[in-house]
């Protein structure tokens, strides 16, 4: 009895295994690519136990410790932590919790990293907003902060892991919360400063058609503890062909 009952345990756990791999959501262990990720092209930007590759935007070696297998930007001594290669088009993975009353972001294509005068290198990338919020506005998370309001707020609470997937492909840009596609925008909508397709106003003084479509990836330090791991990305087209 017990022999045929641990036999069907075990064949029920592989056709819930072959299930989660079907519908995506079969996960290797931190820090690590599945095998199935590797042959898709998948890269590992992150080893989660040091520093390697991470350094500040002002080019400087962080001065915030890996903390429990993740990067933490809270006092790493610059705007943000950037990976030290610049990246066009591409899907970036990766988890995130927050601290109660964290302000944090995500940032895409930053170039250069050096800010322009009177701003800070912030107005030099995208942001996905990272927030202690409930809400779903220009500032919230899934923002593309200032610019695209989400559809809605998928993050859990603070202290709770998150999971989200960015899509940089040319001109268009979309985020994936917890599975919930709640943002997408097309920069080549974009064609004016301070001005959003529908005419309202924004903060930045960018054309984003024209914004460059290859940069650095931040993690952004704004006053409050926030921990990263997991960090993956899929080249797209050229980024892909090694070009």
């Amino acid at each position: 009895m017990r022999r045929h009952l641990g036999k069907r345990l075990t064949i029920v756990a592989g056709l819930l295994s072959c299930a989660m791999a079907a519908m995506g959501t079969c996960r290797g262990a931190d820090s690590q690519l599945t095998e199935a990720e590797k042959r898709d092209g998948w890269l590992l930007l992150f080893d989660g136990q040091s520093l390697a590759g991470w350094q500040t935007s002002s080019e400087k070696p962080s001065r915030k410790p890996v903390e429990h297998g993740a990067l933490n930007p809270h006092g790493c001594g610059g705007y943000m932590l950037i990976h030290e290669r610049p990246w066009g088009d591409f899907v970036l993975s990766l988890d995130f919790k927050i601290a109660p009353k964290c302000n944090s972001g995500i940032f895409l294509r930053t170039w250069p990293l050096v800010p322009r005068e009177g701003k800070d290198v912030g107005f030099n990338g995208i942001e996905v907003a990272v927030d202690d919020t409930t809400t779903a506005g220009f500032h919230d998370t899934g923002a593309i902060y200032d610019l695209a309001a989400p559809a809605k707020n998928a993050m859990k609470p603070a202290g709770e892991w998150n999971h989200i997937e960015i899509t940089c492909d040319g001109p268009k840009i979309a985020v994936v919360l917890n599975g919930e596609r709640v943002n997408a925008i097309d920069l080549d909508e974009w064609t004016a400063p301070n001005r959003r397709p529908d005419g309202s106003e924004h903060k930045f003084d960018v054309v984003y058609r024209d914004h460059p479509r290859r940069g650095f990836l931040g993690l952004q330090d704004h006053g409050g503890d926030c921990w990263y791991k997991n960090i993956k990305l899929k080249p797209l087209g050229a980024d892909r062909s090694g070009r």
